[in-house]
This record gives C-alpha cells, sequence and structure tokens, in this order.
C-alpha cells in the first residue's frame, strides 16, 4: 500500500477526536511539538517515547479524550508502519546483501575512480534525481542510503556535502514530478493536463534541486561536520569472498525496483483504465512491495550466489541487516503517529478555514495554504490533497500551463520545512546519525529551500507563459 493510500484510508477511518477553537487548537500544536523537543533535547529522551508522550501531550492541551487521542497516535503509528515499515525492512536486506557480497564496494569504487572531488555532490544529485524519478521517498532513501554512507566513508567527503544532494534529488522528485501520488492527485483535483504538469514539473525541479543539493550542501557541510554514522555503514565484505559481482549486474539489480516502478506509472498514464488487465497487472508488479521483494530476492542470486555465498550465508545475512533497523521503524512509527494526532484534532481543517479569508494571487494562495497544511501536521501529501481540494475552484477559468502551475505551488508548498511532525524528518536524521538540532540546520533547511526556490519559479513562470 503506498503512503498516500495508507494516509487516505486513516484519514477516512478516524473520527477527529475534538472540536476545540482555533486559538486552543494552536496553542496545543505549539505545546506539543514544545514537549517532544524538549525531551529530546534537554532530557535526552529516546525520539519513540518522546514522540508518544508529546502525542498524549498534544491531545490533552486540545481537550480530546485521552482514549480518543491513544486510538489516533496507534492508529497513525501503524499506518505509517504498514506504508514504510517493510519497505524500510526490505531496503536493508537489500542493502545488507549488496554489502556483504562485495557489490556496494564495486559500485562506491566505480563512483570514485570516474567522479571526484568537486563534481561528487553533482553525481549523487544526478543518481539520486534518477532513481527518484518513480520511487516513494522512503524507498529512494533505503536505496540510496548505503551507497551515500560508503562513499562519504570511503572517499572521506563531509556527510552532509554528499548526503544533501542526494535527499534533494529524492525530495525534489516527490513534491514536483509526476507520478509521484501528491502531484497526481493535485493534477486530478485541478484537472490539470498530466504532459504539461510533468514538463514544467521539470523545468522548476532542476534549477530547485541545483539550489538545495550540489550548492546548499557546501553550506551544510560547514554548519554540520560530522562523519558517517558506523553503525549504519554497510562493513566492508570479509576477505573470504571467491569473487563479488560485478558492476553491471549490481547496478541491474539496484535499478530493478526502479524501473518496475516506473514500468507502472508508465502503463497507468498511456493506458489509464483502472479495469483493464494489463494496467491491473502492472498495478501489482510495479507496487513499491512487490519491487523491493523481487529486489531483494533477485539480489540472492545475483549479489549472494555470485559473491559464492551458501544458503546458510545468505540467511545470516537478511537475519542481521533487520537488527539495526529497529529503533527507526519505531521512532518513524511514532512520528507517523504524532502527524495522525494532529490531523484527527482538526488541525488541517483549522487552517483552510483561516485561508479562506485570505485575498491573495491564486498561485501564491496555494503555496502558503499548502505550507500552513505541511506545518501543522507534518505530512506533504495531506498538504497536497487539502490545498488542491481548497484552490481547486480557481483553476475553472485558468489557461492549461497556469493550471499546471498551480499543481507545482501545491507541490512546492507541501514541502516547506520538515520538522518534528514528520516521518521523514525521523528517518534522515536516524540514518545519517544526527541530533534534532543538526537535523533542522541541514535537512529542514534543504526541504525550505526546495520549497521556496520551486515556489519562486513557479511565480516567474506564471509571468513568462
Amino acid at each position: 500500500m503506498t503512503r498516500l493510500s495508507v494516509e487516505m484510508l486513516a484519514a477516512d477511518s478516524v473520527e477527529p477526536i475534538t472540536s476545540a477553537g482555533h486559538a486552543q487548537l494552536g496553542i496545543a500544536v505549539l505545546a506539543g511539538i514544545a514537549v517532544i523537543v524538549l525531551l529530546i533535547t534537554k532530557f535526552k529522551l529516546h525520539a519513540f517515547l518522546a514522540l508518544t508522550i508529546g502525542s498524549l501531550a498534544l491531545g490533552a492541551f486540545a481537550g480530546a479524550p485521552l482514549d480518543k487521542t491513544i486510538v489516533s497516535f496507534t492508529t497513525g503509528l501503524g499506518s505509517t508502519v504498514a506504508g514504510v515499515g517493510v519497505l524500510i525492512a526490505l531496503g536493508a536486506i537489500l542493502g545488507r546483501l549488496l554489502a556483504d557480497s562485495g557489490g556496494a564496494d564495486q559500485i562506491v569504487d566505480t563512483i570514485l575512480a570516474r567522479a571526484g572531488g568537486r563534481s561528487m555532490p553533482w553525481a549523487m544529485v544526478l543518481i539520486a534525481s534518477v532513481i527518484g524519478l518513480p520511487l516513494f521517498f522512503e524507498v529512494g532513501v533505503v536505496l540510496m542510503i548505503p551507497v551515500v554512507l560508503m562513499v562519504a566513508k570511503r572517499g572521506n567527503y563531509s556527510l552532509m556535502r554528499i548526503g544533501i544532494p542526494a535527499l534533494a534529488g529524492l525530495s525534489v522528485m516527490h513534491g514536483l514530478v509526476p507520478p509521484h501520488p501528491g502531484p497526481l492527485v493535485a493534477i486530478d483535483a485541478v484537472d490539470a493536463n498530466l504532459g504539461v504538469t510533468l514538463a514544467l514539473g521539470v523545468l522548476v525541479a532542476i534549477p530547485t534541486v541545483i539550489i538545495a543539493g550540489p550548492v546548499f550542501s557546501r553550506f551544510a557541510a560547514r554548519w554540520v561536520d560530522v562523519p558517517a554514522p558506523e553503525r549504519m555503514i554497510p562493513q566492508r565484505p570479509s576477505e573470504d569472498l571467491e569473487r563479488r559481482p560485478g558492476f553491471g549486474v549490481t547496478l541491474v539489480t539496484i535499478l530493478l525496483p526502479v524501473v518496475m516502478m516506473l514500468a507502472k506509472a508508465l502503463v497507468d498514464i498511456v493506458v489509464d483504465d483502472p479495469e483493464n488487465t494489463v494496467q491491473r497487472v502492472f498495478d501489482v508488479v510495479g507496487s513499491p512491495l512487490i519491487a523491493l521483494l523481487t529486489a531483494v530476492i533477485v539480489g540472492m542470486f545475483t549479489l549472494g550466489r555470485a559473491a559464492g555465498f551458501t544458503k546458510d550465508r545468505i540467511s545470516s545475512t537478511v537475519e542481521k541487516s533487520l537488527a539495526p533497523i529497529a529503533g527507526i521503524l519505531l521512532i518513524v512509527g511514532a512520528g507517523g503517529g504524532f502527524k495522525q494526532t494532529l490531523i484527527d484534532s482538526g488541525v488541517g481543517r483549522m487552517v483552510l478555514e483561516i485561508s479562506e479569508d485570505w485575498s491573495i494571487p491564486a498561485l501564491l494562495l496555494a503555496w502558503l495554504i499548502a505550507v500552513a497544511i505541511r506545518l501543522a501536521t507534518g505530512s506533504a501529501t495531506v498538504a497536497t490533497i487539502s490545498a488542491a481540494g481548497l484552490v481547486a475552484p480557481l483553476a475553472a477559468d485558468m489557461s492549461t500551463a497556469h493550471t499546471a502551475l498551480l499543481v507545482l505551488a501545491i507541490g512546492a508548498g507541501s514541502l516547506f520545512f520538515s520538522h518534528v511532525n514528520d516521518a521523514g524528518f525521523w528517518l534522515v536524521k536516524e540514518y545519517f546519525g544526527l541530533t534534532v538540532g543538526q537535523n533542522i540546520k541541514t535537512w529542514s533547511v534543504m526541504e525550505t529551500i526546495i520549497s521556496v526556490t520551486a515556489g519562486g519559479l513557479v511565480l516567474l513562470l506564471s509571468l513568462v507563459l
């Protein structure tokens, strides 16, 4: 199940936990976030516990019954783990197979040999953008992280100099370029032309990813100079390997889920008939779960067996890959629980009601509404869905190009300043071994740069087109 369908299911299946007024809700949101940040930074409490306590505090400040707050939190936790947890686990298995077989070494050695020094961040942003085109953000992260960490470690690069360009490439694709779920929902809501939106999305994405990736990474590396966390770096394979997989077969194994998901996206665009047998087959084959599971099974042969692994050795590799991600799963899940508590408390609805009285240009209004809902709920997809629904009537008299720009304005706003109520915030923090403050200075600022840059380019394009 995709993150989009999980979030829509969660939103539809849980009754609002409170009908508190706007002022009380605003105070509750600030208090809930303050509790989380204080518990983590001041009292050094584990992020999973801090997010759980912060969610309960949010419900209490909003005047919600405790039992309904608990239901909202557990529903959000469950839906997030259901949508992301299995993908993280499969990505970890594939990453461990890559590392233990020597396949990751082969990839990293080739990258270091062909791209070095100043060109490395550009190489990383290009690879991440290509991989991120058909992938959900979380899937792209779990596929890219082993390569990012090993390149940073082996090439003696700052983690932020390599990691920020990769994250920027993935995030820009997720927010601005179909066939990602957010842009697709917005296209449907405002009745935009998919081809025009895709073309303009790529046009906006290229300068945005350059500014937020390779350019910003120079500053991020100065602000947060940290090494790649040893516990997350795939270790070099033992020297008793009979051989290691070739670069070509290793690259094919990594790109297999990318190709499967891209094929699904293309069939959805070309066929566009949910009852068509071909589309139904590709909907299954190209789902993130099946695509990554297929890559893992194929990797057991193309990586494990190619390196001379026995069946027992492959089984041991799979088992060892799952232990390091237990904490990440719990933290990301709790982040989803906090997000759902925010949504069920009526924060998204509050933002929509307040914004109805704003009198500003349609594209800027769409961006601001998406920003407000993103800040309040932590979900880019929820921000996109809500903002698209609100501004859809404004698209009636727009040209084809301006309708497409409306979609991109919403997508840009939905990426603004990821913080403690976003599951992606915790995913990046844990993978890169950062503190909350370090993650805000790098990841959160990068997301804001993407949002502001893309929003500004959309407004500039609206003056030309």
